[in-house]
């Protein structure tokens, strides 16, 4: 505890007359106190602390809200970054406080020095209060009134999260070809995140799964009529005391779904409502009371009432199917509701979409399915993460294609009618086999499963791109965005395709969209691309500069690409020389030496690590027949051969 003292010893001074008081937690420019809710304020106190050093996500996280917690931190991470830049009038493209080390976290780098005038005042109410208000509050997950300041900083976040998503990201002048309307023939439901009222900020993940679980049921039952708004959306919302009626137009959907969870022990409440947003009509109100192993059998009875009032308000409209023919949900049994509720945690970290997010989703869902064989679902959720994290990690593509490939059989064997396992399956055999045939097969199935399930549009639309079928790849695009409005990597991925169809302008324009979005996005790093192919090769190396910085293999490889383009060989070749030896030391992606020596124009290297790709059933093959890269390759007939082999022959 600070000690009492007439002077505050903690009053720092940076950048253009700014002092930041620690003890009253007070941000001041020239003599003027500077707004900044208490969340922001706290994350830069913590920055300035540490300056110099980069501060991890992960770091922030303990800082602010304590260990073992199963909040949605990235989006409150990413809202105080946001905040704090806009009061600093810090540019995230050319930083002079806050560094982006993408990947690894934040970095306070301006010159901070103690100030001069020590103040007289005692510590007020701020950063101080802060501290000592976390031990009242740390059952909420929140420190002090956090909720309700972290609810005021996320309004200000989503508002303009939104507004860019749904004007600059999908443009109706210039969006996806074809777009329709989100409501086309269908009517739209969105499950808000559900609230935990368990008072325990670790049974988040309980509150996010049963969210989830809602969105799937409800979205199984007439997909034809009704179409539901995926998690990556409604989540933008959670803790956001925004209005329904706006939240409902911002998302194009007709009805709102709102719902709590509280558990306690063995006991669940379950509390829902379902709101017509046409005149704000509460269609129905249910309050469910039961044993937690219920949880599947109230999921299962709330999407049947639900169906039942849609159906109603359609009226005269084909009505909604009726789940009255689907199979009743058991109750579990306690070592069944033990492997669900390892899955959930499997899900929650999944849904960060990071390589170590995926490392930790692995572990739960293995603990998942030692609990309970039969449980397809956490099978799924293995078979995905193990596709995936070989990607995140950087590590050898095969390392792991035969683990995922395993638990993708295995939940089509114990359940056949789970969409995303055939997504897994067919997201392994195009990645891994590069059997085109059968992962659109599997794709389709995974569709034809559930039409409203927005990553089977996201990686179909992806595996259309790389056939060259850019017609279809847009509208698959176009799908998964009206099921995922506000998703980053829908919208990245959409900026690819854009790309590999040549559309530089347009991909740029898109990934540039992206960034204003979330600046730490990494996959809106590839905005570098249609920049060297525009040949505007100092832009492309800032980019490269300020993200690619979070896997030294690609940094360099990235950094060789757009030397050589520009004419540079000699720092290319540095470059190219600091990959080998790291090859040497641990072995890496052949594909990216195929980059690196592509920038170089160096055709017969380029050709000899193509050849080690293949050997090694690299995933990065699978963009060779549209990427822009390969075009000085395409009239070679080792790289014709190489393109039948890979099953992309023209």
């Amino acid at each position: 505890m600070r000690a009492e003292s007439a002077k505050v010893k903690d009053t720092l001074r940076f950048g253009d007359d700014l002092e930041l008081d620690l003890g009253v937690g007070q941000l001041c420019r020239s003599g003027r106190v500077l707004k900044l809710e208490r969340i922001p304020m706290a994350v830069l106190a913590f920055l300035v602390q540490q300056r110099g050093e980069v501060v991890s996500r992960e770091q922030i996280v303990e800082k602010i809200w304590g260990k073992e917690v199963y909040l949605d931190t990235d989006n409150a991470i990413n809202g105080a970054i946001r905040k704090i830049r806009q009061v600093l009038k810090d540019d995230p493209e050319r930083p002079r406080f806050i560094q982006t080390i993408t990947g690894k976290g934040y970095r306070f780098i301006a010159a901070v020095a103690a100030a001069e005038d020590e103040s007289e005042s005692e510590p007020g109410p701020g950063l101080a209060e802060l501290k000592s208000d976390q031990s009242e509050d740390s059952a909420r997950g929140f420190p002090g009134d956090g909720r309700r300041a972290l609810g005021v900083l996320l309004l200000v976040a989503t508002v303009v999260l939104i507004a860019i998503a749904m004007v600059v990201l999908y443009p109706r002048s210039g969006g996806f070809r074809g777009a329709s309307s989100p409501s086309a023939g269908r009517t739209m439901l969105a499950v808000l995140p559900f609230d935990n009222l368990t008072g325990d900020a670790s049974q988040e993940y309980f509150s996010d799964g049963m969210t989830e679980e809602m969105i799937t049921q409800l979205g199984g039952l007439d997909p034809e009529r009704m179409g539901v708004i995926a998690r990556t959306s409604v989540m933008h919302y959670k803790h956001s005391p925004e209005k329904l009626a706006q939240i409902a137009r911002e998302l194009g959907v007709e009805y709102v779904l709102e719902g709590s969870v509280r558990r306690d022990g063995d006991k669940i409440r379950i509390a829902a409502q379902l709101i017509q947003m046409r005149d704000q009509t509460h269609l129905m109100a249910r309050q469910y009371d039961g044993k937690a192993t219920d949880v599947l059998v109230v999921q299962n009875e709330i999407a049947r009432e639900i169906s039942e009032e849609v159906q109603r308000a359609l009226g005269e409209h084909k009505p909604i199917a009726s789940t009255a023919a689907a199979p009743a949900q058991p109750a579990l049994s306690p070592q069944a509701f033990e492997a669900y509720n390892l899955y959930l945690k499997g899900l929650y970290f999944w849904n960060k979409r990071t390589g170590e997010g995926f490392q930790q989703a692995i572990g739960y869902f293995q603990q998942a399915v030692q609990k309970d064989p039969s449980d397809a679902r956490a099978y799924a959720g293995l078979a995905v993460s193990y596709a995936l994290w070989g990607a995140y990690s950087g590590a050898p593509p095969a390392e792991f294609a035969g683990q995922a490939r395993a638990a993708a059989q295995r939940a089509i064997q114990l359940n056949d009618r789970l969409p995303e396992a055939h997504a897994a399956l067919a997201l392994i055999v195009q990645n891994h086999d590069y059997d085109w045939q059968t992962a659109e097969k599997e794709f389709k199935r995974a569709i034809d499963l559930n039409p409203n399930y927005a990553t089977g549009h996201h990686w179909y639309a992806e595996h259309l791109a790389w056939r060259g079928r850019f017609d279809e790849a847009f509208r698959e695009s176009e799908r998964a965005r009206q099921l995922d409005p506000l998703s980053l990597i829908i919208a990245s991925d959409y900026g690819a395709t854009l790309y590999y169809s040549r559309q530089y302008d347009r991909a740029f324009a898109q990934f540039k969209a992206v960034r204003e979005m979330d600046p730490d996005f990494s996959r809106a790093a590839l905005i570098f691309e249609p920049y060297v192919q525009k040949g505007m090769f100092a832009e492309a190396e800032a980019v490269i500069e300020d993200h690619g910085q979070y896997d030294g293999r690609w940094y360099f490889a990235n950094r060789a690409y757009v030397y050589g383009r520009a004419g540079r060989h000699e720092e290319a070749e540095q470059q190219i020389k600091k990959l080998l030896q790291a090859n040497q030391r641990q072995p890496m992606d052949p594909i990216v030496m195929v980059e690196a020596y592509a920038g170089m124009g160096d055709k017969e290297q380029t050709l000899v690590w193509l050849e080690k790709a293949y050997a090694q059933h690299s995933n990065g093959l699978t963009a060779l027949k549209v990427d822009p890269v390969y075009d000085p390759l395409r009239g070679d007939p080792r790289f014709q051969n190489l393109l039948a082999r890979v099953g992309l022959a023209q």
